[in-house]
């Protein structure tokens, strides 16, 4: 079967340029919202999934699905700091940590409008655990006082919690003597203290969580058992990463359906404009397509040139989707997460696989859009064709 060039499927685009941008334009715009929640979603797992770290495991009551709902007393506590597998720094000291983890609402400084923070307590211990977290202004809290360091996203949205700033919570007034920053991570979000204070100040009797580093990645099964076997020890402990990982699920699974919701009805629109212009386009050129007719092209090589002229279209409202999408990456961004109800800050984020579903997504809108006035051009007579020219 004898095929229509290329060139001439790209010429008729260039030919009837504004038509074509201004249809490409359309898609260009469903194709944006596509890959912004993909990005979106993707920002939001790679955000929680980086705070974790793949050698730390967490600790929490048995069931609880978050760190807010846990609660491990003290003698529970002290059971698990007493497990071998445990790493020690070198200085000797168990790598353990024991945090009570509060929700605390706080005054956005865009527009003053209330929003839960999360407040960690936690020591010097806890930061060595994190070692993507660094101070970048001031100093660490002092152990035994009511002095807290806030995360970057956090200083940066909130009142009260820049560098030398006081906030009120918990019926006394804490100092921020430090900011940190966690390299984009959940804990940019987070508020830290010393945890025995934040302890008192919230009158609890038990941690929220405990999170210790592992002596080697073949102790976890061994520990694992151990606790399985204790009955004062009803807790689960998984991997750090792991942990964060299920607390993306929900929301990103939220915003992908949603966002994929609209994308749909929005393509509909899309799909529509992309059939009118091909339907006149193959209006404008009856002439043309009995002349290639004569010249002996079949109509399944008629269809396969107009179904590529739709294709191309879209290819081009793709490509442009996908660069206006690109520059969302500079966008800081926050939003609550279903799991803590608390402030969760992220950025957009595009990857090879995002770009590959976005492209795909669009060149399957013009393929709905083109087939049906393909198949219309494909069908016309020779000798109508030239009748009608």
């Amino acid at each position: 079967m004898k095929a229509i060039p290329f060139s001439y499927v790209a010429r008729n685009l260039w030919v009837r340029r504004v038509t074509t941008l201004l249809t490409a334009g359309g898609m260009a715009l469903v194709v944006f919202v596509f890959a912004t929640v993909l990005m979106m979603s993707e920002g939001i797992r790679a955000t929680l999934i980086a705070t974790g770290q793949p050698d730390n495991v967490l600790v929490l009551r048995k069931g609880a699905g978050a760190e807010i709902n846990s609660g491990i007393t003290r003698d529970q506590a002290a059971i698990i700091e007493s497990l071998s597998g445990i790493a020690t720094n070198l200085r000797g000291q168990p790598l353990v940590s024991k945090e009570p983890v509060v929700l605390n609402t706080l005054p956005k400084r865009s527009n003053g409008k209330p929003s839960n923070v999360t407040v960690r307590g936690t020591s010097a211990i806890g930061l060595e655990l994190r070692p993507q977290v660094q101070i970048t202004e001031g100093r660490m809290f002092r152990p035994g006082t009511s002095e807290i360091i806030a995360g970057h996203a956090i200083a940066k949205g909130f009142r009260g919690t820049g560098l030398g700033e006081t906030l009120h919570f918990a019926q006394r007034d804490w100092l921020v003597v430090g900011v940190f920053d966690s390299g984009k991570t959940g804990f940019d979000s987070e508020i830290w203290g010393d945890a025995e204070q934040m302890m008192a100040a919230f009158r609890r009797n038990a941690y929220s969580t405990m999170v210790f580093r592992l002596a080697g990645q073949d102790a976890l099964p061994r520990m694992l058992t151990d606790i399985a076997a204790d009955p004062r020890l009803q807790i689960d402990a998984k991997p750090e990463i792991t942990f964060y990982a299920e607390q993306s699920e929900a929301l990103s699974t939220f915003i992908r359906i949603l966002g994929l919701s609209l994308s749909v009805i929005f393509s509909i629109g899309a799909v529509v404009g992309a059939m009118i212009t091909m339907f006149a386009a193959v209006a404008q050129r009856v002439g043309e397509i009995g002349t290639l007719r004569a010249l002996g092209f079949r109509s399944s090589a008629v269809l396969i040139a107009f179904l590529l002229e739709s294709l191309l279209l879209a290819f081009v409202g793709g490509l442009i989707g996908l660069f206006a999408a690109s520059w969302m990456q500079v966008v800081d961004i926050s939003t609550t997460n279903f799991q803590t109800f608390s402030e969760l800050a992220f950025q957009f984020k595009l990857t090879p696989a995002i770009i590959f579903k976005t492209l795909i997504f669009s060149l399957f809108m013009g393929f709905v859009g083109g087939f049906i006035p393909a198949w219309r051009a494909a069908r016309m007579k020779i000798v109508d064709c030239l009748r009608a020219a």
